[in-house]
């Protein structure tokens, strides 16, 4: 492995505290973006990653996905403090990356396939979703007027102390879908979720999605329900940071 510019790691992180192993080390010499270097140092100590846990991190994207729903500041902060988790957007990538499943990118399984495939690989999609994510349920059922509904995925946030829905949806996004997670976010605040818990957060997983349609069939003061798009190879990254830079431009 040749390091850029000659460099080696040790001057890269010149005065630095090293809390991570020389492999961590090597690999993060690479990453030429110092605020993309150090976010992905802080996160990898604080998450207690492997090797092949940060460069399956870095080979997805995650700083980049995460900086695009953010401004300068909030960019700025990244590089200095990680991910830090204070209100429900937070808790939401866009897209959500699951290459790991294995699963062609062509629609070409059902939503069973597609959350099966997520419970037989939890341990995968728990550091994709992010920090503080617990398993509660799958296909948790609720009742109400004799009728029956189940709720894909259901986990919690330790750090946001809320209830996460999660809903599969195969191809668009339609406003159907956004009614029903708005029912089953509202069914959790109402007869779930104790006194000194936040209100719960409903994310919807699809392939195609439209922000519009979003805006117009949610309240305006919506920061409860997300739609976050997925996908099941690995994003092309140059694509991402011209995303990144045409935002900050």
């Amino acid at each position: 492995m040749i390091l850029q510019n000659s460099e080696t790691p040790s001057r890269i992180f010149e005065l630095h505290e090293f809390r991570l192993s020389w492999s961590h080390y090597v690999f993060l010499s690479h990453i030429t973006n110092k605020d993309e270097r150090k976010f992905y140092e802080i996160e990898s100590f604080e998450n207690s990653w492997s090797i092949s846990e940060l460069r399956r991190q870095f080979n997805s994207a995650l700083y980049t996905r995460l900086a695009l729903s953010k401004n300068k500041e909030e960019i700025k902060r990244l590089s200095q403090k990680g991910q830090i988790i204070e209100q429900p957007k937070d808790a939401v990538k866009e897209p959500y990356i699951l290459e790991f499943l294995d699963l062609k990118e062509e629609p070409v399984y059902t939503e069973s396939d597609l959350e099966n495939a997520l419970i037989d690989k939890l341990e995968h999609f728990l550091l994709e979703l992010g920090k503080g994510y617990t398993f509660v349920a799958r296909q948790k059922r609720i009742s109400f007027d004799d009728k029956h509904f189940h709720i894909d995925l259901v986990f919690y946030n330790r750090i946001l102390k809320c209830f996460v829905l999660i809903d599969l949806k195969i191809g668009e996004l339609k406003h159907q879908d956004i009614g029903q997670m708005q029912m089953y976010v509202n069914y959790y605040d109402r007869f779930l979720k104790l006194p000194e818990e936040n209100k719960t957060i409903g994310i919807i997983l699809c392939q195609k999605k439209s922000e519009l349609l979003m805006e117009i069939t949610l309240p305006e003061n919506n920061d409860r329900i997300f739609a976050s798009k997925y996908q099941t190879v690995l994003p092309n990254k140059e694509e991402l940071y011209k995303l990144l830079e045409y935002k900050n431009a």
